[in-house]
């Protein structure tokens, strides 16, 4: 019987650039039980690119060797195929990867990759776009795009973007219908729809999302004021921001959300332009993933 290709998909600026290091470590650390081929990625769209190539040679396990950003890319093109996704978590977010509990060493996360089991998920669409973890509006997507046009990377950088943001970002007012029938008026400083618990970092906006239920969270955080904003911080981190208040959280399947003005929206962390009215929807199993 001849061993399994799988397709490695590194991008090499991720773990604070180590990703030609990683993928010697993943070629002498694979063990026999699969071939890794290994391609690394020079920019935004490859890895996307690499994932629809694999899938036309016939390759059916692909693996995300990166941050949020490349394991977009690469199930973005699975979804809704024979192909199955798996993550070696490099980011400095990691999202899924927390949520569906693969290991962050790149030795714990290889051992599933060759004898983990597979699991359907939900995946998001929002303006047609894939998401896996969260997607959003408000607050977050504004330090998103500024996070972007930044020149540094990692969780201090996206710290210090964020307490900036904090003291500029203005609440909106947002109308919501839910699964096409219940109406209604939010003004929010953010708000979240999430298919997995985090945004990333152990940050838990639903900390009781679940990526197999078919349904999004809808979170709405109102708006508050700046003596609370510590204590909201404690809560995301510690997975409790669901017990406060000021956090709406609503299951559903679809959400169209209308609001005054265009604006930034993001999904799984990249921020894109998007209209006044938004259309964002589950759609569920339509991803195979390896998980412990």
């Amino acid at each position: 019987m001849s061993m399994q290709n799988i397709l490695f998909i590194v991008n090499p600026v991720a773990g604070r650039g180590h990703g030609r290091r990683l993928a010697e470590f993943i070629v002498k650390n694979s063990g026999s039980s699969f071939k890794p081929v290994i391609m690394f990625t020079g920019g935004k769209g490859d890895a996307k690119m690499l994932t629809r190539r694999g899938l036309e040679q016939g390759i059916l396990k692909f693996v995300a060797v990166g941050g949020d950003g490349t394991v977009n890319e690469v199930a973005s093109e699975l979804v809704n195929t024979e192909g199955v996704l798996g993550i070696i978590p490099t980011g400095s977010g990691n999202g899924l990867a927390r949520h569906i509990k693969i290991p962050l060493r790149v030795r714990g996360a290889l051992q599933i990759i060759s004898g983990g089991k597979v699991r359907d998920i939900d995946y998001g669409l929002v303006e047609k776009q894939p998401f896996f973890c969260v997607s959003g509006v408000g607050f977050d997507a504004s330090v998103g795009h500024r996070f972007a046009e930044s020149p540094g990377r990692g969780l201090q950088t996206y710290a210090r973007t964020a307490i900036m943001e904090f003291f500029r970002y203005k609440p909106k007012m947002y109308t919501l219908k839910i699964d096409g029938k219940r109406i209604i008026r939010r003004r929010a400083f953010l708000i979240t729809f999430a298919n997995a618990s985090q945004y990333g970092n152990n940050a838990h906006i639903a900390p009781g999302a679940d990526v197999g239920d078919g349904l999004i969270d809808l979170c709405i955080l109102r708006p508050f004021h700046i003596i609370k904003s510590l204590g909201i911080v404690f809560e995301l981190f510690g997975k409790s921001l669901d017990k406060n208040n000021l956090l709406e959280i609503i299951k559903c399947r679809e959400v169209q959300l209308k609001r005054k003005h265009p604006g930034y929206i993001h999904y799984d962390g990249e921020p894109i332009k998007a209209g006044k009215k938004i259309i964002v929807r589950v759609v569920k199993h339509g991803l195979k993933v390896m998980v412990p």
